[in-house]
């Protein structure tokens, strides 16, 4: 292909930055052309012989191209001088401008960071838009950035469809084949989308990205999908340079690997030769949109300039192995094309090359000159929005009356008529208020639809609402996640199931990296509002071990701007998912509702047959108020145990002992909310007692436990005698030497003695 291409680089320059060399290797090839150039074509003549794209496309996609360039040659030189923030540039990949050109502005666009060609040819798809000012204005941190408001440099546009993305690795492509399935399931469901509902969603990333677990399970997922002839429209673009940093890609890996895949539909394109690739763009977009099957896109790139500006791969690759990689410069065969074409003479191609780089660095001054983030409220405002008299007003608003008796079956059935039940069932009648209240609402996981759940928590649901709305996935939490954030992204409301929680752990930065960071990366332009429940702690009797008995909570409480309840009674369940829902609708926020399984079926307290931990079901016009604890024996003053989950009939019990061995009144708080903990009650509570207990049915690093000490230590109050009772740092074994390693009431009695001998943390 660039056989005709010299080696431009003169002996002199094999030492200089290579950004600069790239830069005068353009000017000098056109300088050095000595071709014949043919008859000038119209707009609308092919570019060349037997080439799918005009001439006018053309222009436009090497307009495009040079944006990309120039913006990249920009960073290199501003960021010494401290007026950009973000070198990973584009330069090699910016034939994926023909992805953009051969796609719709309303078909959702997840990006990797190589992406400048994209944008700047998605930027025509709007008149008054400008790639160079509003690209400029995220390498240069500034809050009128467009995209995310100067708080990272991302490719992003919310008129454009594209949902920003970081430096991500993969981790993009489950949410990007979850918005496919979601555009199809809207159809389905009734629900109005967003965008035109023959949309496709498109998705690039790196042959080295693409050995990711995270992208092979979607890869899966997507041929799992297709295997079953369910439409999942997506464009899965693998942009080929053949290195990931300095690791090179085996010769031929890619296509080896992707274009026998069975229900993951290859085509191959070049992305360094506009005139020849193009029409295999355009037929692997076509056959997407038209097929609505998952298609695979292998788009031949390569690298110059490194993989970011400190990266001098001078010093670990041979001088002669560079020179060969900058010699397929992608500009390069554009200039080429150009002329032999008789397109542009040398002159006005050297002239649009220098005028592009004037409108880059002027749009670079110009967004040096625009604010900064400078306040801390300012950069985390679109973190954690919460708006809680909307919240409350949605929370309480139920279902119409017809809707309610269709989910339950009768008006006699309406669970608020029925006698008290436990946590599961009240857990189950809140999910089907829930579905006649919002018809958008869908629950999927695994196990959940015909059997109900492993511990009968949906059962029902699929009868009632259908297999559109309530299904099964493959096994596969990554995939459950990412899906959650499709179905967010197109308007729905997504419940998904992750199992158990030991589960979540190797698929969490679905929530931490993805789902819980949009808000914040688009300036809440964007939102993938979900609740995610999630089964899990200990205390199981007969059945668990390490994975069905998990209790390390502690990986949900760092995830910035993340809602985490746990309830551990029936009425409080069903009111904090109406409440989680509704932050969820008003909101647009991610929460876990975390369920503790050994409670699902309890009816007793203080004794067998009691009854006592079983509740009514609230009236479905009342919700809790997110950070609202429940206190039981308000007026004692002597101690106060603060727990949650599991912890709190155990509290409750251990109360009695306390109050029948010391003669305390004992205060027993349930804090209800984990993250975040609602710091001010703590510290009310801790200062109206006495003495403090805290149990915590978690790990002794880093549990709620933590939290709750640091809220009373940070109100003053680490004076008082306290004491926590908490987990053990291990694994939880089988068998009853599970209870070893996690409270027991009988060490709360214990935690209690040691208050007589005074303050001892623990």
């Amino acid at each position: 292909m660039f056989a005709s291409v010299p080696n431009p680089i003169p002996a002199r320059m094999k030492g200089l930055n290579r950004a600069e060399i790239c830069d005068v290797n353009f000017s000098e090839f056109v300088k050095a052309w000595n071709g014949s150039p043919a008859r000038k074509p119209a707009p609308s003549e092919a570019i060349l012989e037997g080439s799918a794209l005009d001439a006018q496309g053309f222009r436009e996609l090497f307009e495009s191209q040079l944006v990309s360039r120039h913006l990249d040659l920009m960073a290199r030189v501003l960021r010494v001088q401290n007026k950009v923030f973000y070198t990973i540039g584009s330069s090699g990949h910016e034939g994926n401008a023909m992805v953009a050109r051969a796609t719709r502005h309303t078909d959702p666009a997840f990006l990797h960071y190589r992406s400048g060609g994209f944008m700047a040819e998605r930027f025509r798809k709007l008149p008054g838009m400008d790639p160079a000012m509003d690209s400029a204005l995220s390498f240069a941190a500034s809050k009128d950035d467009p995209a995310s408001g100067g708080r990272h440099k991302v490719w992003g546009s919310k008129p454009l469809w594209v949902l920003p993305q970081t430096s991500t690795i993969a981790s993009h492509l489950p949410k990007a084949l979850g918005t496919a399935v979601a555009i199809e399931t809207a159809r389905r469901i009734g629900h109005q989308l967003p965008i035109p509902d023959d949309s496709i969603a498109i998705c690039t990333f790196g042959d080295a990205s693409a050995n990711h677990a995270t992208a092979q399970t979607a890869f899966n997922a997507a041929s799992w999908t297709a295997y079953q002839k369910l439409p999942a429209p997506v464009l899965y673009v693998c942009e080929d340079n053949g290195i990931g940093i300095s690791v090179k890609t085996p010769t031929g890996w890619i296509a080896e690997s992707f274009r026998n895949r069975a229900d993951l539909d290859y085509f191959y394109a070049d992305g360094l030769d506009l005139a020849n690739g193009y029409a295999d763009v355009q037929r692997a977009v076509e056959h997407c949109r038209r097929t609505r099957r998952p298609t695979f896109l292998h788009l031949r790139t390569t690298r110059i300039m490194g993989h970011a500006g400190t990266d001098f791969e001078i010093e670990w690759r041979s001088v002669e192995e560079l020179c060969a990689v900058e010699a397929s410069d992608p500009l390069l065969r554009s200039a080429a094309i150009a002329l032999e074409s008789g397109l542009m003479s040398k002159d006005e191609l050297l002239a649009l090359y220098e005028a592009t780089r004037v409108r880059c660095f002027a749009a670079a001054d110009e967004a040096d000159r625009r604010p900064k983030l400078d306040d801390l409220q300012e950069v985390i405002a679109p973190l954690a929005p919460y708006t809680p008299d909307k919240v409350l007003a949605e929370a309480t608003r139920p279902a119409s009356a017809e809707a309610r008796i269709k989910a339950f079956g009768s008006e006699d059935k309406l669970p608020e008529k029925l006698p008290p039940r436990h946590l599961a069932i009240q857990i189950n009648n809140a999910l089907h208020d829930l579905f006649a209240k919002y018809p958008e609402a869908l629950l999927f996981g695994e196990d959940v639809a015909q059997k109900g759940g492993v511990y009968t928590v949906t059962k029902g649901l699929h009868k009632a609402f259908g297999n559109r709305r309530v299904f099964n996935t493959l096994l596969d939490e990554t995939m459950i996640l990412g899906m959650a954030q499709g179905f967010a992204n197109m308007g729905m409301l997504p419940i998904p199931e992750i199992q158990y929680l030991a589960y979540l752990h190797n698929a969490i930065d679905q929530i931490r990296g993805e789902a819980a960071s949009l808000q914040f990366f688009s300036n809440d332009q964007y939102r993938n509002p979900m609740v995610v429940r999630i089964a899990g702690l200990g205390y199981q009797r007969g059945f668990g071990g390490h994975f069905h008995n998990d209790n390390s909570i502690t990986p949900l409480r760092d995830i910035p701007g993340l809602v985490v309840g746990c309830a551990s009674r029936g009425d409080d369940a069903a009111m904090m998912l109406r409440t989680l829902t509704a932050l969820s609708k008003v909101d647009g926020r991610v929460s876990v509702f975390l369920e503790p399984i050994a409670l699902y079926m309890t009816k007793d307290l203080y004794a067998a047959g009691d009854g006592l931990w079983l509740t009514e079901y609230p009236a479905p016009d009342q919700a809790l108020v997110l950070g609202e604890e429940r206190v039981y024996f308000p007026d004692a003053t002597d101690c106060v145990i603060f727990s949650f989950g599991n912890g709190m009939p155990m509290s409750l019990r251990a109360a009695r002992q306390i109050e029948a061995r010391h003669g305390w009144k004992v205060r027993v708080v349930d804090l209800r909310w984990l993250v975040p903990l609602n710091a001010k009650a703590i510290a009310k509570h801790a200062r109206e007692c006495a003495r403090i207990l805290v149990v915590d049915e978690g790990r002794h690093s880093a549990g709620i436990g933590e939290g709750v000490i640091t809220a009373i230590t940070e109100a003053g109050l680490g004076g008082k005698p306290g004491r926590r009772v908490v987990g053990v740092d291990t694994y939880t074994p089988l068998a009853g030497a599970a209870f070893l390693v996690i409270p027991k009431e009988e060490d709360i009695v214990a935690a209690s003695d040691a208050l007589i001998r005074g303050y001892s943390p623990t």
